[in-house]
């Protein structure tokens, strides 16, 4: 799992935690339902008395219901992207002749066109995170069913990487390949 991916540690982590805590709570009430535990009666009743709770008791669940429902919502925006967001770079020579600013994605546009110009790409997506003199590369490929990784993982780091460390005049750029292939039997669209 990569670094980058929170949400992905994220959501198995708390499908773990609520998988332990279902088979915990799963057990307990058969343990209670075939009488092995001492403490709980067989025959007793869930709540003692048939009186409805008071008011506050209803408030409470549903804040805890809204509550719950915002996480669930802020879990599904999640997501959607998973990516870290842009930066802006500061490219200033002197301080007494002006700075350009640039956003790290107006840099990583050209590198995703390139590679989706290459031969069994369908798309490609690339995020530049990281400051100016020390940035990383994310891609995201969409490839042919029929396509040899080997010589387009090849490809992508023997011509479009170096081009992008050359216009950003760096040494070294990380890179994270996520590399998926489009479904055999559907045609691409058109652009």
């Amino acid at each position: 799992m990569s670094k980058l991916n929170r949400p992905a540690g994220v959501n198995r982590t708390l499908i773990g935690l609520i998988g332990l805590i279902s088979l915990a709570a799963g057990a307990y009430a058969l343990a209670a339902y075939f009488g092995q535990l001492g403490w709980v009666d067989r025959d007793s009743t869930l709540v003692p008395g048939s009186a409805a709770p008071p008011t506050w008791v209803f408030w409470a669940v549903i804040a805890g219901a809204v509550f719950v429902g915002m996480l669930c919502l802020r879990w599904l925006f999640a997501q959607i992207f998973r990516m870290p967001k842009a930066q802006s770079w500061r490219f200033e020579a002197d301080a007494t002749t002006g700075r350009t600013v640039m956003a790290s994605s107006t840099a990583a546009a050209p590198m995703a066109a390139d590679i989706s110009a290459f031969d069994d790409v369908r798309s490609a997506s690339a995020w530049l995170t990281g400051t100016r003199w020390a940035p990383e590369l994310h891609l995201t490929v969409t490839a042919e069913p029929h396509t040899d990784v080997g010589l387009l993982r090849g490809r992508i780091l023997d011509e479009a990487v170096p081009r992008l460390r050359q216009a950003l005049e760096v040494e070294t750029i990380p890179v994270t390949l996520e590399l998926s292939f489009a479904d055999a039997g559907k045609r691409p669209q058109l652009r």
